[in-house]
């Protein structure tokens, strides 16, 4: 069964990601208030704090995420309500993430986003319950035995094969 070493791999990578983001854009924030240059006539101390805050932000969003995985690894089951938008909402921004570093930064970075949201989605999907097929006979009921009254008897049956002589 794959479904636990699966929670345990994204409940990793996630709570990685999370310190790698929120570091990435802490770095940022500090190159941004070391230059003390102007965007198009923004303020540099503003522009700084917003890359930190951010940073932080979506660390903690990410961390969030590991948490959920990290409790669906421990107590094998799915995750329900809350945990379940939460881990799908990461699915999205990974998709969308992925979609920006193929343009920004390249390949690599565009594999790494797939790789960690075909994660999420294995972990999403493995713990699915597998639907009723709708073609599925009901099983028989056992035959009730009442004399044949009602002619509910005994239940149809094929005719013997025919032989040949």
């Amino acid at each position: 069964m794959v479904r636990r070493p699966v929670a345990w791999v994204v409940a990793i990578v996630l709570f990685v990601e999370a310190f790698g983001v929120a570091a990435l854009n802490w770095f940022l924030g500090v190159v941004v208030d070391r230059q003390d240059m102007s965007l198009a006539g923004l303020d540099s101390d503003m522009m700084a704090n917003s890359s930190k805050i951010g940073g932080i932000v979506f660390g903690l969003y990410f961390a969030l995420c590991g948490l959920v995985a990290l409790l669906v690894a421990l107590r094998d089951r799915p995750p329900a309500g809350f945990g379940r938008i939460l881990l799908i909402s990461a699915a999205v921004v990974h998709a969308l993430l992925g979609a920006f570093a193929w343009g920004l930064v390249g390949w690599s970075a565009f594999l790494f986003m797939v790789v960690v949201l075909g994660l999420i989605v294995l972990l999403l999907m493995t713990y699915d319950s597998p639907a009723e097929p709708t073609d599925a006979v009901p099983p028989a009921a056992p035959p009730e035995n009442d004399g044949g009254k009602d002619g509910a008897g005994s239940p149809v049956t094929s005719p013997p094969a025919p032989t040949t002589p």
